[in-house]
């Protein structure tokens, strides 16, 4: 049985849509607000997870749009600032995403999700996107107190399949995540998007590819 197992923002949800699509509100630093507010909430998962102080995810992105808006010195009003949030909550899927699951599903495979959202958060996303059903399982780390990559969070999805960790192939476009994923045992697939720079060089990705659709094509 082959298992696929995607973290959801960022690898199947652009999570940069929100400033884009309020672009013109915003003005010319959208993408430089949007990049400290998903550096920020990842920072601000971190420190809740080491410091074991509980939080949602939600209002972990709250908190950090607040900081990117001062950070950013960007005029944001409040009507803008709602609007990004439930931007946030319905962000859409990559152009890919849809046709690679579909050919995964087509195959008999097993796919799920694993991710930092909170429940009402991803089913929200799955709502917007058109994906409910989609999924075989859908996980959030709110089951387990803690963000990635905290090893308990890939624990529940070698729990949920009765698995061991190295028969499910996980896929994010986070380098960190997959450095955490390699650390738990998994095989790893970084989905590198924007071509970064690689890093964490001890817990290598077993696969790059550009896009999702990479994950169809034989591995070589």
């Amino acid at each position: 049985m082959h298992r696929h197992v995607f973290d959801a923002y960022g690898t199947l949800f652009n999570l940069h849509a929100a400033a884009e699509r309020h672009q013109a509100a915003i003005g010319p630093q959208w993408q430089q607000l949007s990049n400290v507010w998903r550096s920020k909430h990842i920072e601000y998962t971190w420190h809740h997870s080491l410091t074991r102080t509980p939080a949602t995810f939600w209002r972990l992105a709250e908190r950090s749009l607040d900081f990117a808006i001062a950070a950013t010195g960007v005029a944001v009003g409040g009507g803008v600032r709602a609007s990004l949030l439930a931007t946030y909550r319905a962000m859409p899927p990559y152009p890919e995403v849809r046709e690679v699951l579909s050919s995964l599903k087509r195959e008999g495979a097993v796919v799920a999700i694993l991710s930092n959202g909170d429940p009402d958060m991803l089913t929200d996303a799955l709502t917007a996107a058109g994906f409910n059903g989609m999924f075989d399982a859908v996980l959030s780390v709110a089951a387990v107190g803690c963000f990635k990559p905290a090893r308990p969070v890939y624990q529940l999805a070698s729990d949920h399949f009765g698995c061991r960790p190295e028969e499910i192939s996980f896929q994010s476009s986070n380098r960190w995540d997959i450095a955490g994923a390699k650390a738990f045992g998994f095989y790893c697939v970084w989905v590198n998007r924007a071509g970064a720079p690689d890093e964490y060089p001890e817990l290598a990705p077993d696969r790059v590819v550009g896009d999702l659709r990479g994950i169809l094509a034989p591995a070589g």
